[in-house]
């Protein structure tokens, strides 16, 4: 009888608990803010790589063009120097010419300032003689003294005189003349010469400055067409890049989707695998700095929460493998000691650490067979067992346990 009174007690107890929950006002699950939904992410489509070739191909053309304009412009520039070097050849040629016609009229002008002393000693002379027939009386001519000789002997001195005089004056006449006319022929040719040398090279001098005008001109447009061209040729090797990189980003995508897939729907894989042997390098790029460095840039990703993308290696979203390149990359690691590769590779391109002997900074690797070619996944180690990953495309970067993901090789990486 006690017992059916204690069992009553508690069901009425019970009853009183719930029509106490009932009567408490529920709240409704709509005033609290839910997340916005992720992105769905997906790989390059195959559209997209084609816009890009597109597009490379587009600024190819426009680069053969350029290169095309630019050779002619070259073409019309080695003209117009073979032309300006001619007319300085002009130049020298008549500058030449003007010194030999220059030093022509300074002999001639030498040569006629001779010929004027020759004159003027010549014109004493016949001024001498003049006067000694004025003194010797009226014309001193050859009648005259033959009349007014005083005798035989007297007769032959006048005669003498008057033929010196005669001879002398008809010889320096001769040489004045000469002279005077080879002066002036000398002098009027060297004129001449002087005249035409200075016309030729006042023409000489103006085509040269035309040629030159010309060539500056000509060096100017090549110059803008090189600017162009090498603007042009960036924009070709960007465009490039980018159809390279989304074609590689969705062989990536394509390899290690299929990769992940297979590990997905494989049974039995270990928790980590045996060791086999494995080698890696035999010496490491890195230091505890740098893997403080590349820690810290992991742990700031995942903190943020960056989606995961299949060929991505930042900075906006990762897959595995880009998160550990650019993890490093951003530590100060970089080309040629550091390169993009996948999970595998840099399995192979890692020293071996036994996971004992693990430090923050090491890399993991999941294999879903044990073997290095079919490694699908690539994570950061971050000490006590713990790690820094891009996951998947479903949960995206994540801090985790380094058992969370079946497969373990059994050995890391150490950069």
């Amino acid at each position: 009888m006690a017992g059916s009174f204690m069992i009553f007690r508690h069901v009425k107890i019970v009853a009183l608990l719930a029509s106490l929950l009932m009567s408490i006002p529920t709240v409704s699950l709509a005033a609290t803010p839910t997340a916005k939904p992720k992105p769905k992410i997906t790989a390059p489509t195959k559209a997209q790589i084609a816009a890009a070739q597109a597009s490379e191909n587009a600024k190819a053309a426009a680069a053969a063009s350029a290169a095309t304009q630019l050779a002619s412009a070259q073409n019309v520039l080695q003209q117009l120097t073979a032309v300006t070097n001619h007319k300085r050849a002009q130049l020298a040629s008549a500058q030449a010419a003007l010194v030999v016609a220059t030093g022509q009229s300074n002999l001639a002008t030498a040569h006629a300032a001779l010929t004027q002393v020759a004159v003027a000693q010549a014109n004493k002379t016949i001024g001498r003689m003049a006067a000694n027939a004025y003194i010797m009386g009226g014309g001193f001519t050859t009648l005259n003294s033959v009349l007014e000789s005083n005798g035989p002997q007297d007769l032959i001195d006048r005669l003498s005189i008057l033929n010196q005089v005669g001879s002398s004056d008809a010889v320096a006449l001769a040489r004045y003349k000469s002279a005077l006319v080879i002066a002036q022929a000398a002098q009027a040719a060297a004129t001449k010469a002087k005249n035409v040398q200075a016309a030729a090279t006042a023409q000489v001098a103006a085509a040269k400055a035309a040629a030159v005008a010309a060539q500056s001109a000509q060096a100017a447009e090549v110059a803008k067409l090189r600017a162009v061209q090498a603007q042009l040729m960036a924009e070709l090797v960007k465009a490039r890049n980018v159809r390279i990189t989304l074609q590689q980003q969705l062989a990536l995508w394509e390899l290690e989707q299929s990769s992940a897939n297979t590990a997905a729907h494989t049974k039995g894989q270990a928790k980590i695998w045996p060791d086999r042997g494995f080698k890696g390098r035999t010496t490491t790029r890195g230091t505890d700095a740098l893997r403080t460095k590349a820690l810290a840039y992991a742990r700031a990703q995942v903190l943020a929460r960056k989606p995961y993308v299949w060929g991505a290696q930042g900075p906006n979203s990762f897959d595995c493998s880009g998160l550990v390149y650019a993890a490093y990359k951003a530590a100060g690691l970089g080309w040629p000691n550091w390169s993009r590769l996948n999970a595998a590779l840099y399995f192979v391109d890692t020293e071996r650490v036994p996971l004992a002997n693990l430090i923050p900074g090491d890399l993991l690797f999941y294999s879903y067979d044990g073997s290095v070619q079919n490694i699908h996944h690539i994570t950061i180690y971050a000490g006590n067992g713990m790690m820094w990953e891009a996951n998947s495309t479903r949960t995206g970067l994540l801090f985790s346990s380094m058992y969370s993901v079946p497969g373990l090789m059994p050995s890391g990486g150490r950069v």
